[in-house]
């Protein structure tokens, strides 16, 4: 009786192994068809009103931008879904890149950090709101009659509105001096940055500052003695899983050949490989989209009171509140309640990346390139994602296109200064608008009025402004964030 029993129970085992394997089949089957439709659905960032989309192929766009690789992490329900890599480390070699290839995540570098100095303020090491004087002992920020009324804090840092220089850095090519990170904050040879310092008043307004991040890195190498890279190891990397990841600079020669090497706007690979970022929480971190996921997936976790292992549930809210629009600390915010997303881009020398996640909702994604040209295609690879798994802020906006008369666009052409090292070319060509960007290809603007002008594949704003003369001598230009105002130069 017992060996009829047993008997019936092998049976039934095998009659059930039969359909799990079949649904098993079925779900792979099924995964591997929604990564083809994302694969095949890439979008531009506006709808013409009264057209339908017009899905776009991955392979062709990655031509059309000359960007050589592509690596996507997607997130559903708090986990990683599926993540893939497409094309080149290199161009022109026989180098796939896949899931695991390193990527520089450029400002992407800087959540990561700032999520560092957040589990110390958890512990009691720092303080969001004091004097970060107080515990920087290597160096400290200059006083002067802005920071006698109102000293810099970490809080301020994070939310870039410590009202310190420096946008951003270069990085420094293979053969060139790297500075010290004291050289670095105060602008001395070989620094190729200007002093990092307070010249408008700490907490005031927002304003873009990889030297605050900068700042942040020396501060917290003061107060745990230790090099920046193994701070990161011990408080993020390590504790969240990032394996691939490292912020040592430049990449050790034993992590050689698992990089994407870095490519200018023709194609072609940067001049030894890529660039070196001391500036590492501003710039220097290495990693995979994947690796940025379970970063991501930490802060949304902690933020929905689901898992407290890296930082509780208290601290994750405060990255997540905004301080000055559209900031928290380290992360831009958009939405609230379950449409509250957070987010961060990056542009290195030949590298551009973007993350966007959706705690509420458990979805996201992360996507890296290793090309100039491919802050667009990280884009439309992101909407390509948004219309496949639902998230509707990521689809293209829908605009009307205005008939105007084709005289004025003579109006506009010219040059037109955004910042020193950033010039616009604007040409009337046979009846329709034209911009040329630094080093980046030239794309078309469609008229939404008289003024206003957009581009259809990447979603760019332009306004142009009369001055009190009535001439056409300034401009707005809008990536998706603050408008940034900009001036004729003159010929």
């Amino acid at each position: 009786m017992l060996r009829d029993k047993n008997l019936f129970v092998i049976v039934l085992l095998l009659l059930l192994s039969i359909p799990l394997g079949g649904i098993a089949s079925q779900k792979d089957t099924k995964l591997e068809e929604k990564i083809a439709r994302v694969e095949a659905g890439l979008l531009g960032a506006v709808q013409i009103k009264g057209q339908p989309l017009s899905p776009m192929n991955l392979s062709d766009r990655m031509c059309y931008y000359k960007v050589p690789g592509v690596s996507i992490a997607v997130i559903k329900d708090l986990v990683i879904e599926w993540a893939k890599g497409y094309g080149l480390k290199e161009a022109g070699k026989n180098s796939p890149v896949l899931a695991e290839t390193l990527f520089q995540a450029a400002s992407i570098s800087k959540p990561v950090a700032a999520l560092a100095a957040l589990r110390l303020v958890q512990d009691g090491v720092l303080s969001l709101d004091e004097d970060v004087n107080a515990k920087l002992l290597s160096w400290k920020v200059p006083e002067n009659s802005f920071t006698a009324k109102k000293k810099v804090t970490l809080r301020e840092l994070l939310s870039h509105s410590a009202g310190l220089t420096v946008h951003g850095f270069r990085g420094y090519a293979q053969g060139e001096p790297v500075p010290t990170l004291k050289q670095i904050l105060d602008g001395e040879k070989p620094s190729n940055s200007e002093a990092i310092r307070v010249d408008i008043l700490p907490g005031g307004q927002f304003r873009y500052s990889g030297g605050g991040f900068t700042v942040m890195q020396q501060l917290l190498m003061d107060v745990e003695k230790k090099p920046f890279p193994t701070i990161m190891d011990e408080l993020v990397l390590g504790p969240v899983g990032m394996s691939e990841s490292t912020y040592i600079q430049p990449l050790p020669e034993s992590r050689w050949g698992t990089e994407a090497l870095a490519h200018g706007p023709d194609g072609l690979p940067v001049k030894g490989k890529w660039h070196t970022y001391p500036e590492m929480a501003a710039a220097g971190l290495w990693t995979t989209p994947s690796d940025l996921a379970r970063f991501a997936i930490v802060i949304a976790q902690a933020w929905s009171g689901k898992s407290d292992k890296i930082i509780s549930q208290e601290t994750a809210k405060k990255m997540l509140t905004r301080q000055l629009d559209p900031w928290g600390l380290g992360l831009q915010l958009s939405g609230e309640g379950e449409s509250l997303a957070f987010e961060h881009g990056g542009s290195n020398e030949g590298y551009r990346c973007d993350f966007v996640v959706y705690p509420g909702k458990g979805v996201g994604v992360a996507v890296m390139a290793n090309g100039d040209n491919g802050s667009y295609l990280v884009s439309e690879i992101q909407r390509s994602v948004g219309r496949e798994y639902g998230i509707a802020d990521l689809l293209p906006k829908v605009k009307e296109v205005k008939t105007i008369d084709p005289k004025l666009l003579d109006l506009y052409a010219g040059k037109y200064q955004i910042t020193p090292d950033f010039i616009l070319v604007f040409s009337n060509e046979n009846g329709r608008l034209f911009v040329a960007p630094p080093g980046q290809l030239k794309f078309g603007l469609l008229p939404e009025s008289e003024t206003k002008f957009f581009g259809q594949d990447n979603g760019v704003e332009v306004t142009f402004l009369k001055d009190k003369k009535g001439r056409f001598d300034e401009l707005l230009l809008n990536f998706g964030g603050s408008p940034i105002q900009g001036k004729r130069v003159k010929q």
